[in-house]
């Protein structure tokens, strides 16, 4: 059921001149900001988005240690889409008869390719982590927090400017 338009993180929401400031929500959680330690188990892709995707939320403010577990599954779906990704290349350098939608068994058979099965489920399963991670713009902006906001200076700058 649609129920209008996603929500839009409370700093947009700022920085567009939002004026509805009984819809903002002020209450969004800020664990403590913290790269937490990579899982050995992972595999070489999955290691790699680690590293980048930890770099980036870190810069945003928006991982904690807390994340490891979720962090490390949504890792591991990503590389296995992309894995997916690259076989499914691979597959149709072997053969111009391929494509990327159909593919032919033993049998001779056309079937819809299995990879793409693959692809769509570990796509999902990404966007899902990311949703759960408040990782879109949308889905940060439905977290409600303890309270216990700490101010930080680019709230205050925002602040101030309104205050004007």
């Amino acid at each position: 059921m649609n129920r209008g338009p996603k929500t839009k993180p409370l700093k947009l929401k700022q920085l567009n001149g939002d004026i509805h400031k009984e819809r903002w929500n002020t209450n969004q959680p800020k664990p403590e900001t913290a790269i937490p330690t990579c899982p050995q188990n992972l595999d070489g892709g999955a290691k790699y988005e680690w590293r980048r995707i930890t770099k980036e939320l870190n810069e945003l403010g928006i991982i904690s240690r807390i994340d490891r577990a979720e962090l490390a599954a949504y890792c591991s779906a990503y590389s296995r889409w992309m894995q997916a990704e690259a076989e499914l290349k691979r597959l149709k350098k072997l053969s111009t008869k391929q494509s990327d939608v159909l593919y032919k068994t033993t049998n001779g058979n056309l079937i819809i390719n299995p990879l793409l099965s693959v692809l769509r489920s570990e796509r999902d399963a990404c966007h899902r982590y990311l949703v759960e991670f408040g990782m879109t713009p949308s889905s940060r902006n439905a977290i409600t927090g303890n309270g216990q906001d700490k101010d930080d200076e680019f709230d205050s700058f925002l602040s101030a400017g309104r205050d004007n």
